[in-house]
């Protein structure tokens, strides 16, 4: 596939464990150009030398965010950002003609008032969120190529709908008696250093956490609803 088949791409928060892998896998990726990496603690500082083990794929150095400048380079953009930031970007970037994919859980519900229950923040862009495909493709993938904005799904409910989802719409399981068995490695706390994250702490061992209060939980109820009718 030659290049003029490849799309500009961009990544907003580069540097954290999501934005590492989201790299990893566009740069093998044979429609994606990656022209951008962006973030603001790590800016000015080229990529390989935070990850040397991709220092032969990837030849960019992280920039400052400017949205126009992103705009202008590229047609996609994803936001590998703490939750709460990306709903503050997303709509510049749309309003620039950027298809825009967002890894928090910004974008992720139907229902806004859900969000702010959960995660907290004062949203102002309901109008924008209304817009925005929940983006998990083994559902909704014409959706997807559609919409301008994407809300990507959470660890925990990929692996829930992914495993849920044909009982669902076959009325093989009751929603109600559905349990949910599921473990996460300890990189999915993120980046920042965590007593109980330590490898001396956590290794050959498993800890529950946010039971029965995870934010991942209203996620998984809303597209489980939906594909039970």
């Amino acid at each position: 596939m030659g290049d003029l088949a490849r799309v500009p791409v961009g990544i907003i928060g580069a540097s954290g464990y999501g934005g590492v892998q989201l790299v990893r896998l566009l740069m093998d990726h044979p429609s994606v150009e990656l022209v951008y990496l962006g973030g603001e603690s790590s800016a000015g500082k080229p990529f390989s030398d935070l990850y040397p083990h991709l220092g032969n794929l990837v030849d960019l150095i992280v920039e400052p965010i400017d949205v126009e400048k992103i705009a202008a380079r590229t047609q996609a953009v994803f936001l590998s950002l703490p939750n709460g930031l990306a709903y503050k970007i997303a709509p510049d970037l749309l309003a620039r003609g950027c298809k825009v994919l967002d890894l928090s859980a910004d974008y992720r519900f139907t229902d806004l008032d859900t969000y702010t229950t959960w995660y907290g923040g004062d949203r102002h862009d309901r109008e924008v969120a209304s817009t925005a495909i929940y983006g998990l493709p083994e559902l909704y993938r014409d959706r997807i190529a559609q919409s301008q904005l994407i809300g990507c799904p959470g660890c925990y409910p990929t692996a829930s709908l992914l495993a849920l989802s044909p009982l669902l719409k076959q009325g093989l399981i009751v929603p109600e008696t559905a349990i949910i068995d599921a473990k996460s490695g300890t990189s999915g706390g993120g980046r920042q250093g965590k007593i109980n994250l330590l490898l001396a702490e956590a290794d050959n061992s498993l800890g529950a956490y946010n039971v029965g209060r995870h934010r991942h939980t209203p996620e998984i109820e809303q597209i489980c609803s939906d594909l039970a009718g």
